[in-house]
């Protein structure tokens, strides 16, 4: 069983993730969280401690945001686009059980101090941006490093504020 509390999108995000692992999982139901679900997540966070894993997708982004705001010691767990994809449906729902036990496992916190490792010249000279393949190369280092898809810029911000190290670095790109 996870130390640590599960807060998810949906109700599908939480079947999915119960198949994977023995954890207590809290349910966002979207977007407009409620104040009686904010202190639920609270009171996980100070007891426990929480992990936040939503869909790879633009709502899922927003509301990691949200949480993370609110939660600036939660760790974030990520699924590649690739992984949580089945039939044009984007989500953790669709990740398989060893999908999200690794996602959960590559747990990782946004670290205070923020670090200025990674430039977007590195960006550039990786293929990690402006090009055509650029893309599905973010996804899969993201999904080496456990910090996910991002564009350009939202994956440059991970990189430095996920506490990756150039060696991680070097090594997923190599693995490419």
């Amino acid at each position: 069983m996870l130390k640590e509390v599960i807060v998810v999108e949906g109700k599908d995000d939480e079947a999915a993730v119960k198949k994977a692992v023995d954890a207590e999982i809290i349910i966002t139901h979207g977007y407009g969280i409620s104040q009686k679900t904010y202190k639920r997540i609270e009171e996980a966070y100070n007891r426990c401690g929480i992990i936040i894993f939503t869909d790879p997708d633009y709502a899922g982004e927003n509301i990691r945001k949200k949480l993370s705001q609110r939660f600036p010691d939660a760790k974030h767990a990520f699924i590649s686009r690739e992984a949580g994809t089945k039939a044009d449906d984007v989500g953790v729902e669709n990740a398989s059980p060893e999908n999200i036990l690794k996602a959960l496992s590559s747990a990782r916190a946004e670290i205070r101090e923020r670090s200025e490792i990674f430039t977007m010249e590195d960006m550039v000279g990786a293929g990690l941006c402006a090009g055509e393949d650029a893309s599905r190369r973010r996804d899969r280092i993201g999904e080496l490093l456990g910090i996910g898809y991002g564009n350009t810029k939202t994956f440059l911000r991970r990189l430095n504020n996920y506490g990756i190290t150039l060696e991680e670095f070097k090594k997923a790109l190599n693995s490419l």
